[in-house]
């Protein structure tokens, strides 16, 4: 079995369940407040703090697992990027009270205090500057600090920026984009085995998170029109061309679009005389 560390709660760990799930990897657990469930027969599931997944992975005690790539870089640990799952998106910010001085990086005076919740990286990013702060970690809501007295700089999540602008703060520069990511502790694609499992479970993954915001369309098309149809669902790679029985001068096209171009679609592909035009909801594994 492999073990995969999985976050306990909040919204990333509601994401990464339903992206699971549409995988076709259903959790079997004892109870709802159980520390670990069997994930489709061959996995089994590790809840844990979203922050501590990566130390699972890296130190071996779990083989694979899910979690934000700020709280990867914040850890320091060695593991294996292996997959951008594309949601739980945001930013690792700089951020100063609304009427500070401090504009950007090079009016960050010495002896600033920079209170966060990621130290080493805060830490690294003024290293990197030449920047002589002092880091004032805190467990949350740093958004506070600077009106406190508590520290004259954050550094500090942020989806949109709304949170900071609420607390009078404003972002001067971005240090980490961030998004979850499916990772794998260093050695295990090593194994045959190993490879197998972390291949396939990329794939399945990859292939739900593709059909994201696509339709299948099918539509009976003139033959004769067959280049403008090309024209107009190109498909990932072409659409896909059927003969109909019985069909005469009409074949069948189907293709994968996008949603939000179905609309337009449909009404360029009447205007070329196609007939029976479906579309549906897909999931790609």
């Amino acid at each position: 079995m492999v073990r995969i560390a999985l976050p306990n709660k909040g919204r990333l760990a509601t994401e990464t369940r339903d992206l699971l799930e549409r995988a076709g990897l259903a959790f079997e657990a004892s109870s709802e407040r159980a520390l670990q469930a069997s994930l489709g027969g061959e996995f089994v599931a590790l809840f844990v703090r979203a922050q501590d997944i990566p130390e699972f992975v890296a130190d071996g005690a779990a083989d694979l697992g899910i979690t934000g790539l700020d709280l990867i870089v914040e850890s320091g640990r060695e593991v294996l990027d292996v997959l951008d799952l594309g949601f739980g998106r945001c930013r690792v910010v700089i951020a100063v009270r609304e009427d500070s001085d401090i504009e950007d990086m090079s009016d960050v005076p010495a002896g600033a205090r920079v209170a966060t919740v990621f130290p080493s990286m805060a830490r690294a990013c003024f290293a990197a500057r030449q920047c002589d702060v002092t880091i004032v970690p805190v467990s949350g809501a740093a958004e506070i600090a600077p009106h406190l007295g508590v520290a004259d700089i954050i550094v500090d999540i942020t989806s949109t920026g709304s949170t900071l602008k609420v607390n009078g703060l404003r972002e001067i520069e971005t240090i980490l984009e961030s998004s979850a990511r499916l990772i794998a502790r260093p050695g295990l694609p090593a194994s045959a085995e190993g490879e197998r499992t972390t291949r396939e479970l990329a794939t399945a993954l990859e292939s739900v998170l593709r059909a994201q915001g696509k339709r299948y369309l099918m539509a009976n098309v003139p033959r004769a029109a067959l280049e403008q149809v090309k024209r107009i669902i190109p498909g990932i790679s072409g659409p896909t061309i059927i003969d109909v029985l019985n069909g005469g001068d009409h074949v069948a096209a189907h293709a994968v679009v996008d949603a939000t171009a179905i609309y337009r679609v449909i009404a360029r592909l009447k205007l070329i005389g196609a007939e029976g035009i479906l579309g549906t909801r897909i999931v790609s594994l």
